[in-house]
């Protein structure tokens, strides 16, 4: 329980170094394959939960909670940080929830699903980006595709470097780095934890909705990630205002842990690092064995609920006591240190790099979603 709560909660440890470190110890460890299988799930399924705290109060993202780092640090300088952690964990259990009834269902139809869509992946992708653009109005539509091609450069430059953890330096840079940088406030108001958001029904089955079938796509389709996969899920729902737009990011990582289980089953093919370390372990699994792992990832999830509460609740009140300028500096401080000690000198390079490109789009007055271009351009590459 310990290394699951770790990984979800200190930045740049990601579930995917555990999940390798227990592959190269499995056969020391006094436990069946099935049982290393169980932990692993549970693991990862835990950390896409607790990864929303350090995304939202550290400005610190994994990619699957990127996309929630802007709106959250928008939320935690109104005084309800926690609100933005629990919107985030309502989203990640309801779509669990969601998923977990309709894994059985389409199982039968995943192969001939994958194999219509495949081919598609890349103009659809291109679609929705066009799609953004247009919408734009004056000179936004001008510097919009700017910065996305601009951070699209940048990411085919990153994942060329010989670096392990590419993403930790590039996204720390682009989404949290720049926001405290521009952060005004000189201090974190006070949060009340006690304060109720409702997120009314309708919006909430959007953002459900569209969580489920955008985190199944990155379940299925290697290269399309969690970051894609929220640009996706806008393009789906439009406008569903900043509380259901938390809830929808925070439904799409967990989705995309759990249909990831289902893609192992039925196309015999793995989608993340956890599961490659399933797959590892255990080889191919049977029916029997995907319920059992959907169970604990059931069980996973609820206990991950509670934990990341309990901690969101005990951060909201540490920070709320804070010099925000000081805090600021602090994390810059730290996000600094943990690039360096994790990536070296060169990611060091990236992390600096990326935050001057974070920086452009608040500057131009264009949204920052367009910064996902880093993601999103390698992707529709890979796909097209």
């Amino acid at each position: 329980m310990h290394s699951r709560v770790l990984t979800g909660l200190l930045p740049g440890v990601h579930v995917n170094l555990v999940s390798v470190l227990l592959v190269t110890a499995a056969p020391f460890i006094p436990a069946s394959p099935l049982s290393l299988a169980v932990f692993i799930v549970c693991l990862g399924l835990t950390h896409t939960f607790l990864d929303a705290v350090p995304s939202i109060f550290l400005g610190a993202p994994d990619e699957d909670k990127v996309m929630s780092v802007l709106p959250g640090h928008r939320m935690l300088l109104q005084g309800e940080g926690y609100q933005a952690v629990k919107l985030t964990t309502w989203g990640s259990y309801a779509c669990l929830l969601v998923t977990l009834v309709l894994i059985p269902l389409s199982i039968p139809v995943l192969p001939a699903l994958y194999g219509w869509i495949e081919p598609y992946m890349g103009y659809f992708l291109l679609v929705v980006i066009l799609g953004m653009i247009i919408s734009e109005r004056g000179w936004k539509k001008l510097w919009a595709p700017v910065i996305f091609l601009l951070s699209g450069a940048l990411g085919l430059t990153v994942f060329e470097l010989p670096l392990e953890q590419p993403l930790f330096p590039m996204l720390s840079g682009l989404f949290g780095a720049s926001s405290l940088l521009l952060s005004e406030s000189s201090k974190i108001p006070e949060q009340d934890p006690s304060k109720e958001i409702k997120l009314g029904r309708s919006m909430g089955l959007r953002a459900v909705g569209a969580g489920v079938f955008s985190g199944a796509l990155t379940g299925l389709f290697p290269g399309l990630g969690a970051a894609q996969a929220s640009v996706i899920g806008m393009a789906l729902v439009g406008n569903i205002g900043i509380h259901g737009f938390l809830a929808l990011v925070g439904g799409i990582g967990t989705v995309n842990f759990v249909f990831s289980l289902a893609a192992l089953y039925a196309l015999d093919k793995a989608r993340n690092g956890a599961i490659v370390a399933v797959m590892q372990i255990v080889g191919g699994i049977s029916f029997l064995d995907l319920l059992i792992l959907l169970f604990s990832s059931l069980l996973a999830g609820s206990v991950a609920v509670m934990l990341t509460l309990w901690f969101a609740k005990r951060g909201a009140a540490l920070l709320g006591k804070l010099d925000y300028k000081k805090f600021s500096w602090s994390v810059l401080i730290f996000l600094s240190l943990l690039v360096l000690l994790l990536t070296g000198w060169l990611g060091m390079l990236v992390f600096v790099v990326s935050t001057c490109v974070g920086l452009l789009a608040p500057q131009l007055e264009v949204k920052r979603s367009y910064s996902m271009g880093c993601l999103l351009v390698p992707v529709m590459l890979y796909f097209l």
